[in-house]
């Protein structure tokens, strides 16, 4: 690749020409001007970087010989928290504070619901994700198994439409009571007599907008339709705000390991920003065109106009600071950091809507997620960094705010000195389960054999990780300026088991959680009907934090043999789940899909799964578990496995007939074995190699 010169950088043709030809346009910045202040971010940050990258290396030596020293000995906590200590692994707690972030969009502050993750290279997901802050409920519980079972095919089933329209009709009861009677007996919406009056927004020519516990609730008249024409007030739909908040993603969920990756990523968020994003795609034989929804307007009681937001508040994730990509290269020709650069990159692109054009922030921030930091300097290093992309952008002091996301062992151990670290522009904690468990597994890597994979949910550092989350957020301040989320629900398919488990989280006092499609999105606002979280936070702040020993003791199997057949399965479910995902994102580039699972259950699949199950098996490898044979037989086994589970797909390329010529294969064997010496565990760094020998090889066949 020829690269472009710009100040003391080499800049791919691809962003160069993004960058000076879209994203500068506009926006009143030379392209000399931006590139110099570029070019001195990195000159300034990258050393920096490397640095801390250093620390990580040095405290996991540190952490692994210690536990070597110990092996055979009982595992003591407070022996192992004198330990951290002495070697800077934690820190001193900070005297308290109150966070002093300003200028927050009350999507963020001060109202709580669903918050959808999408993968930023996907255009269509992007748009769909966008438009879910509002969702159809009479389609979330007909077309899914909310009800307890899925609809049966060939068109529309009236009794399953009943059904929905009583599940629905039972929710209004709950969230909208009447003075008397029940919505079931409504026949006439405009005369519906509310016990709170106040509940009642505004109105449209067909539906009546109503507020309860911060979220709008929409009711659809229309008689013309088959449900309107059956309903005795004409009720043809139900209409959820959902989707508050999505975080559109750089990271875990998508697979850019090159300058036209970056590109392509880079260009959809400048659609979101700008607005203007459209794509259209064929589905079933129809041309559909999929474009960012409008505002809705409503009429209040006193004939005054009620706007809402037609879309979700986008945040931005960048990569953490772990990664380097050849998008850009440094004076010294090696390649940039990947998270500077999207710092750089998605904060100028996000200055289209600071200026009015997107319409995403009424406050004018830029939100952009910070994965993967490990303990309070690192969080440090991000708010500094931020600060000197404010200065390039001549942007206000803290127009950037930051997610910090609670899934690094080191940062939930120092929880309240990271929220400190970035004090005045924090607007985001939640509790990352998947990466927090891989890291847990790489940390206490030399301890012992950790338990099987599905135990590990019930080890009690889980409780108290989840429940410090909260108990800290609330302690720095954080109710009334920031979110606090939990994780994923990772089985899309399975919604009625969503309904009876997600409503959990809006009880911890948690503002938000993930869900892992609009449809989940409607479906969990039904959650923060049942919760009014605000109000449980005085009780929920008031409840004792748990202990920091109960965070900092691993997930062990002291003194537990498994016999033969338990380890073949759980192998076989690790190697599957490891193949089922490399092979997309090796040989397809796709960072997250909906995988089957060895049961043939399709779970949402990225980057923090991967790493659970490839640190799980290095684990039980290290420690005699298993023997390399039992490692590789179960990964020829289960490729064979994901093979005939993706033998319908067109574009799958057959890892058992040739394992040592699949670099999907070879990937995944490398993640396991290799497991010990990948950096905290992560599996980005392979992961990158074996795309970029995919893509490469790809490449000679066409020109062949």
């Amino acid at each position: 690749m020829t690269y472009f010169n710009r100040a003391d950088l080499s800049v791919a043709p691809e962003i160069a020409a993004l960058i000076e030809d879209e994203v500068l346009s506009g926006l009143g910045l030379e392209p000399e001007a931006f590139w110099a202040g570029a070019a001195a971010i990195f000159a300034r940050f990258a050393p920096e970087n490397r640095r801390l990258l250093a620390v990580r290396d040095d405290l996991q030596a540190k952490i692994d010989a210690w536990h070597e020293a110990r092996r055979g000995q009982p595992y003591d906590s407070a022996t192992s928290e004198t330990f951290l200590r002495e070697v800077g692994y934690l820190v001193a707690e900070p005297e308290p504070f109150a966070i002093g972030t300003r200028g927050v969009d009350p999507e963020v502050a001060t109202m709580a619901g669903p918050q959808l993750v999408v993968p930023i290279l996907n255009a269509r997901f992007l748009l769909n994700a966008a438009n879910a802050r509002w969702g159809s409920l009479y389609d979330a519980l007909y077309g899914t198994d909310a009800l307890g079972d899925l609809p049966a095919g060939g068109g529309y089933d009236p009794a399953r439409g009943a059904r929905v329209v009583a599940r629905a009709k039972a929710f209004l009861d709950e969230a909208l009571p009447l003075k008397s009677g029940r919505w079931a007996d409504v026949t006439d919406i405009a005369a519906a007599d509310l016990a709170e009056p106040a509940q009642f927004v505004g109105s449209t020519e067909g539906s009546r907008l109503y507020r309860h516990n911060g979220l709008h609730i929409e009711v659809v008249t229309d008689r013309s339709s088959a449900i309107g024409r059956s309903d005795p007030a004409g009720i043809s739909d139900v209409v959820l705000e959902a989707a508050l908040t999505t975080i559109c993603d750089l990271e875990d969920s998508v697979a850019a390991v090159d300058a036209a990756d970056k590109a392509a990523a880079y260009r959809n968020w400048l659609g979101l920003m700008k607005g203007d994003l459209v794509e259209t795609f064929d589905k079933g034989g129809q041309s559909l065109t999929r474009r960012l929804a409008e505002d809705r307007v409503f009429t209040a009681p006193d004939g005054s106009a009620v706007t809402l937001k037609g879309r979700s508040l986008l945040f931005v994730r960048n990569v953490g600071h772990l990664m380097t990509n050849p998008a850009v290269r440094l004076a010294d020709g090696s390649d940039a950091p990947e998270g500077i650069l999207d710092a750089i990159v998605t904060s100028l692109i996000a200055l289209h809507d600071v200026r009015g054009a997107g319409r995403n922030s009424a406050a004018g921030s830029i939100y952009i997620v910070k994965p993967k930091m490990h303990g309070p300097d690192e969080c440090a290093f991000t708010d500094a960094l931020f600060d000197a992309v404010e200065d390039l952008l001549a942007l206000p002091r803290h127009t950037i705010k930051v997610g910090v996301m609670d899934e690094e062992r080191r940062t939930s151990a120092n929880l309240a000195a990271c929220i400190h670290a970035v004090k005045d522009r924090i607007v985001f904690i939640n509790t990352g389960f998947l990466d927090r468990t891989g890291d847990e597994i790489h940390t206490a890597m030399q301890a012992g054999p950790v338990v099987p994979k599905g135990e590990i949910k019930s080890a009690a550092w889980i409780a108290a990780y989840e429940a410090r989350n909260v108990a800290i957020g609330l302690a720095c301040g954080l109710n009334g300026k920031a979110q606090i989320g939990k994780g994923m629900w990772a089985a899309p398919d399975r919604m009625a088991d969503m309904l009876a488990q997600k409503a959990a989280h809006p009880k911890t006092g948690a503002n938000t959680a993930w869900v892992p499609s609009p449809t989940a999105a409607t479906l969990h606002a039904l959650h923060y009907h049942q919760s009014d979280v605000f109000a449980l936070r005085d009780a929920i702040a008031a409840q004792p934090v748990p202990p920091l020993s109960a965070l900092l003791t691993p997930p062990l199997a002291e003194g537990r043999n498994w016999t033969p057949d338990e380890i073949a399965a759980e192998l076989d479910n690790n190697a599957q789940g490891i193949l089922g995902y490399v092979v997309r994102w090796i040989d397809q580039g796709v960072g997250c899909s909906k995988v089957p699972d060895i049961h043939d259950i399709g779970l949402m699949e990225d980057r923090a799964t991967l790493r659970i199950s490839s640190q799980h098996m290095a684990n039980w490898l290290l420690h005699g578990v298993c023997t390399a044979a039992d490692a590789d037989a179960a990964l020829l086994r289960m490729a064979a496995k994901v093979d005939a589970q993706n033998a319908g797909d067109p574009l799958y390329r057959p890892m058992a007939p040739d394992p040592a010529g699949s670099l999907a294969f070879q990937a995944a064997r490398h993640l396991v074995f290799e497991g010990l010496t990948q950096p905290n565990g992560y599996t980005e760094p392979l992961l990158h190699a074996y795309r970029l020998k995919a893509k490469a090889s790809l490449s000679q066949r066409e020109r062949a």
